[in-house]
């Protein structure tokens, strides 16, 4: 599998198979949601559009990056979410880099959005699919978040050595700027355990599929084959 690693500005055209990475939080977080029960998130591009829809669908669940704001009824917490009964709900999430990177690749063929809680589903999916070449979307810091890039890269060996060992990759996560941003709670809007559920690798079963509908940005839970359902692929 030919891998690319881009950060969303050096993304000049609409890549065949994209892999959008965001583990501190929006993809820890939107796996947490359909843990939760989430039926489906909607990715809005900015606040203003989060409301904007919320406005339009009032039962639906509106998520933000930072402190609690009028309007909105969570924040990009995993530590926070996890006590919230989304069942059969839509949530509308927008996010300093995730939600962006998913939107700025919305006419590939295939958009999934990732992170170490989905990470062994993720590449499963792209074994199964036998996607040739992939563009990772680094979402962070411009293409240089390392817990964005560790997870990629974990997960394109993933794709194609089964055997390969998280623990560096995992370790790197957790040196990053972003975990200590939280750790000092530099960042407003977290959990004491946010970090530790940014790492908790393969929480999740499911990977996670980005298709547009109706011009929306729609992100869904994916089930991806056992180990032994792979093996007779």
């Amino acid at each position: 599998m030919d891998a690319r690693f881009l950060g969303i500005g050096e993304l000049v055209e609409a890549p065949s198979v994209a892999v959008v990475v965001d583990v501190m939080r929006a993809f820890t977080v939107a796996a947490w949601a359909f843990a939760q029960g989430a039926e489906k998130i909607v990715l809005a591009e900015s606040p203003d559009e989060a409301l904007a829809l919320k406005v339009r669908h009032p039962d639906w669940v509106a998520l933000k990056d930072g402190p609690p704001a009028p309007g909105f009824d969570a924040v990009n917490s995993p530590g926070l979410l996890r006590s919230i009964d989304l069942g059969g709900r839509t949530v509308v999430q927008t996010t300093t880099a995730g939600t962006v990177g998913a939107l700025a690749v919305r006419e590939a063929s295939l958009v999934l959005c990732a992170s170490f809680v989905v990470a062994e589903a993720t590449a499963r999916l792209l074994r199964t699919r036998e996607c040739d070449s992939v563009t990772f979307v680094v979402t962070g810091e411009d293409g240089q978040a390392d817990e964005d890039l560790a997870c990629a890269q974990y997960i394109a060996r993933r794709a194609t050595e089964a055997g390969t060992d998280a623990t560096e990759f995992l370790r790197r996560a957790g040196e990053s700027r972003a975990a200590a941003e939280l750790t000092q709670g530099v960042r407003q809007g977290a959990h004491p355990d946010d970090v530790a559920l940014c790492l908790e690798l393969d929480r999740f079963p499911f990977g996670m599929v980005a298709t547009l509908a109706d011009s929306l940005m729609v992100l869904r839970p994916c089930a991806v084959p056992s180990l032994t359902d792979e093996a007779s692929i």
